[in-house]
C-alpha cells in the first residue's frame, strides 16, 4: 500500500492550488491547457483521491489592455468582450474535465473590493512610490498608451512585435520605453513622451527577502526554469526596479484614492488577487472560512502558470502579498515552457491554434486523448511540438493498442470464459508473483513523480503499469489455457482484472473519462488513491458489466483534414495582412480619358484549342460585336459568362493572339492570393453604357 505524501517536506492540513488566470479575449487553445490548466487539474485530482482538503480556482482575467484591444477591432464594450469569452471558456473547461472548484472573473463586484482593499492597505502603510513620469501618449487617440498599446523591436532579441511590457519570442520583461521604434497600436503613430502621475511599488525592498525565500529555501524543488528566471530578475546589475501599480486606462478597477481619476489598477496588480476573491466566492457558497485556505500556514499554495507568467508570481505577487502581511506564500510555482504547434509558435492573433471549443465539437468523446497528449508532450522543461500525426500515433499505438486492448482483452475473457464473474485466484506462479508486485509498486511510483510536479513521468509510468498487463495476458495466453485448465485461467483473469482495476485509480487524474467507464464496467464506486496497490481490489464472486469502448483509431483521413485547416487558416490570415501592390506611375486626367471603358456583354465563350488560360469571347459593345481572347479559363467555365454583363477596355488596339485578333481587354481584379474576380455592374445595364 502507498505511503501517502512521501515527497513532501511537510504534510499540510490544506492546498489552495490556482491556474493562470486566462484573458477573456479569445477561446482557449492547446497551449493553455498543456501549460498549466492540464498540469493542475492532475495535482487537484490525485490531492482528492488521497482525500486532502483542496480549493483549486481560477477565472477570467478581464481587466487586461487585450481586451479593450479585442473591444475596439469588434466595435463593441469590453464588457461584451469579456461576457462572451468567459462564458464560452467556463463551458469549455467544465466539459473538458478541468475540475476547478470555483470558476470566477475578476468584473465581480467582490474581486473588485477585494483588489481595491489591497491597494488601500498598501497604500496607508506607505508602501507604494507616487512618481510623475513621462510615458507614452498618443497624440492623435488622445490618451496615454498601456503596456500592450505599444509595439515596437525588442532591445534584447530584436523581435518586431515586442509588447511594451513584454517580448513574446525571448520572453524578456521590458518597459515600454526600452522598445526600439515604439508604435501606438491604436493610430500606428510614433508615441510621444507626456508626464502623469502613478503609483509605485518598490521592488528594490524585497530583494533580499525574495532571494532568501526563493534562491535558498527553494533552490531544491522548485524548477529549474523557474529559478533561472527568478535569478535572472534578481541578480541582474541593476536589480529590481520600481514597478507601476496603476495604469491610465478607463476600463479596470477604479484606484481607490484621491487624486487618481482616470486611472485602474495595473492588470498584474489585480490580476493574482483573482485568486483570492475566487476563493472567497466559493468558501462562501459552500458555508466555509476562505482565509485558512490564505492565511493558515498549514496551507500549501501552489500556482500553475506558463513561463511568461513567472515574474508575476514569483517576485511581484509575493512582494504584495508579503506587504499586506498575514498571507501564506506560495509554496510551489510549477511553470511549464511553451507548447508550439506543427513547428510554428501558437499565435490567437494569426489563427494558428487548435481551439478547445472546437476539438470538443469535433472529437466528441475524446477529451482524453487530447489530455494524455497533451501531457505526454508536455513542455515541462522546454518548449515542446504538438503534431496531428502524432496525436493520431499516440492515440493509435498507445491509447489503442496499449491501454485500451488491455482492459478490454480482460473484461471480454472474463465474460467468455466465467459469464462475466471474476474467477479465484488459485496457486500463484513465479511469475504471477513478479507481476503482483509491480501492481504494488506502480501507484508510488506515480504518486513520487505527481508530488515531484513531473507529470509526464507520471503519465509514462501510467502506461508502463498498462503495459505491465497487456504483457502478462501476451505471455500468460487465457484462450489457451482455457483449453486445458480452467483454474489456471481463473488465476490470470483475477489478475489481469485487479490490475485493471487499479490502473483506472491511478489514471484518473490523467484521464478521468476513461477512468470512469472502468470503473463502471467493474461496478466499482469511491475507490481512492489509498486502495491504490490492492491486489484483491475485485474479488472472486464479483460481476463485471460488459466491455465499454474506451478508445478507438483515428484515422489518416482525419489528421489530414485538421492539418489542411490549419494550412486554411495561415493562408487566410496572410491575405488578410498582405500588403496591397504598390501604385503605379502617376498619370494625367488626359491619360485616363484615353481608356473607353464600357459594360458589354457577354454572347458566345469557348475554351481556345491547346490553350489552358485563354477562352474565346464573342461581345455586345453596344456599338457593334467584338471578339475577345481573355485568359480566365483557370477560373470559369464558358458557360457560365454567357450572358453575363462585364466590364471592357474597348478601344484597346488589336492584338493577334494564336492567329486570331483580340478586339478589347475584359477587365478583372487580381486577389491578393492571385485569383481573378470579374469586374461586374451591381445591376443590368444597357451595353455600351461608359465607365467614368
Amino acid at each position: 500500500m502507498l505511503s501517502l505524501h512521501a515527497m513532501n517536506k511537510k504534510d499540510f492540513k490544506r492546498y489552495t492550488v490556482t491556474s493562470a488566470l486566462p484573458y477573456a479575449n479569445g477561446p482557449l487553445h492547446i497551449g493553455h491547457l498543456a501549460g498549466c490548466y492540464i498540469p493542475s487539474d492532475i495535482y487537484v485530482r490525485y490531492l482528492r483521491s488521497l482525500d486532502r482538503d483542496v480549493a483549486y480556482v481560477c477565472g477570467s482575467d478581464e481587466h487586461g489592455v487585450a481586451i479593450t484591444i479585442k473591444a475596439q477591432k469588434e466595435g463593441i464594450s469590453p464588457q461584451e468582450v469579456v461576457d462572451r469569452y468567459h462564458e464560452m471558456m467556463k463551458s469549455s473547461f467544465k466539459e473538458f474535465g478541468i475540475s476547478f472548484d470555483h470558476y470566477s472573473r475578476t468584473s465581480a463586484k467582490i474581486h473588485h473590493e477585494t483588489a481595491s482593499d489591497f491597494f488601500k492597505d498598501l497604500y496607508e502603510k506607505g508602501e507604494f512610490l507616487e512618481q510623475s513620469t513621462k510615458q507614452y501618449f498618443d497624440e492623435e487617440a488622445g490618451q496615454f498608451l498601456a503596456d500592450r498599446y505599444i509595439e515596437g523591436t525588442c532591445p534584447k532579441c530584436g523581435h518586431d512585435g515586442a509588447y511594451g511590457d513584454q517580448c513574446e519570442k525571448c520572453g524578456s520583461s521590458l518597459s515600454p520605453t526600452e522598445l526600439i521604434n515604439p508604435k501606438s497600436k491604436l493610430s500606428g503613430n510614433t508615441p510621444v513622451l507626456k508626464e502623469t502621475k502613478h503609483w509605485f511599488l518598490d521592488l528594490a525592498r524585497y530583494t533580499e527577502f525574495l532571494k532568501h525565500w526563493i534562491l535558498e529555501e527553494h533552490q531544491e524543488d522548485w524548477k529549474n526554469n523557474v529559478l533561472g528566471q527568478c535569478r535572472s530578475w534578481l541578480e541582474a546589475g541593476d536589480g529590481l526596479q520600481a514597478r507601476s501599480m496603476t495604469r491610465d486606462l478607463e476600463w479596470g478597477i477604479p484606484v481607490p484614492v484621491e487624486g487618481a481619476t482616470g486611472k485602474v489598477l495595473y492588470v498584474w496588480f489585480d490580476a493574482p488577487i483573482g485568486y483570492i476573491s475566487s476563493t472567497k466566492e466559493w468558501a462562501a457558497e459552500q458555508g466555509k472560512d476562505w482565509e485558512p485556505y490564505w492565511k493558515d500556514e498549514d496551507t500549501k499554495l501552489v500556482h500553475f502558470i506558463g513561463k511568461d507568467n513567472i515574474v508575476f508570481h514569483c517576485i511581484i505577487f509575493p512582494a504584495i502579498l508579503k506587504t499586506h502581511g498575514g498571507y501564506v506564500l506560495p509554496d510551489n510555482v510549477p511553470a511549464n515552457e511553451f507548447l508550439n504547434l506543427e513547428g510554428d509558435k501558437i499565435s490567437t492573433s494569426r489563427n494558428w491554434a487548435v481551439w478547445l471549443h472546437e476539438y470538443l465539437e469535433e472529437f466528441p468523446g475524446k477529451q482524453d486523448v487530447l489530455r494524455y497528449v497533451l501531457t505526454a508532450n508536455a513542455p515541462e522543461t522546454k518548449d515542446n511540438d504538438f503534431t496531428w500525426k502524432d496525436f493520431q500515433s499516440r492515440n493509435n499505438s498507445e491509447l489503442v493498442a496499449v491501454f485500451g486492448n488491455f482492459v478490454n482483452r480482460a473484461v471480454v475473457l472474463t465474460h467468455k470464459f466465467f459469464d462475466g464473474v471474476v474467477p479465484a485466484k488459485s496457486e500463484l506462479t513465479a511469475y504471477d508473483q513478479e507481476v503482483l508486485a509491480g501492481l504494488k509498486e506502480f501507484p508510488e511510483k506515480i504518486a513520487a513523480s505527481i508530488e515531484r510536479y513531473r507529470f509526464r513521468e507520471a503519465l509514462s509510468f501510467v502506461m508502463d503499469f498498462a503495459r505491465l498487463g497487456n504483457k502478462y495476458l501476451a505471455d500468460t495466453e487465457p484462450w489457451k489455457t482455457i483449453k486445458e485448465d480452467k483454474v489456471r485461467t481463473g488465476t490470470i483473469l483475477n489478475i489481469a482484472l485487479n490490475i485493471a482495476a487499479n490502473l483506472a485509480v491511478v489514471a484518473e487524474p490523467f484521464l478521468p473519462f476513461t477512468s470512469e467507464k472502468i470503473f463502471n464496467m467493474f461496478n466499482l464506486k469511491g475507490l481512492k488513491w489509498s486502495d491504490a496497490g490492492d491486489i484483491n481490489t475485485l474479488k472472486a464472486g464479483d460481476s463485471i458489466n460488459s466491455a465499454a469502448l474506451l478508445f478507438d483509431k483515428i484515422e489518416d483521413q482525419v489528421v489530414e483534414a485538421q492539418v489542411n485547416k490549419l494550412l486554411e487558416a495561415k493562408k487566410q490570415n496572410e491575405l488578410a495582412n498582405a500588403v496591397a501592390a504598390p501604385m503605379k506611375e502617376i498619370i494625367t486626367y488626359d491619360d485616363f480619358a484615353k481608356l473607353d471603358m464600357r459594360v458589354v456583354t457577354v454572347l458566345t465563350a469557348e475554351p481556345m484549342p491547346k490553350s489552358k488560360k485563354l477562352l474565346k469571347l464573342t461581345v455586345d459593345t453596344g456599338l457593334g460585336k467584338k471578339t475577345v481572347l481573355s485568359g480566365v479559363a483557370e477560373y470559369f467555365k464558358p458557360e457560365d459568362l454567357i450572358g453575363k454583363q462585364v466590364t471592357m477596355l474597348i478601344n484597346l488596339a488589336p492584338r493577334k493572339m494564336m492567329g486570331i485578333d483580340s478586339e478589347g481587354m475584359i477587365l478583372m481584379a487580381e486577389d491578393r492570393d492571385g485569383s481573378l474576380r470579374l469586374l461586374l455592374p451591381g445591376s443590368p445595364t444597357t451595353e455600351g453604357s461608359s465607365i467614368s
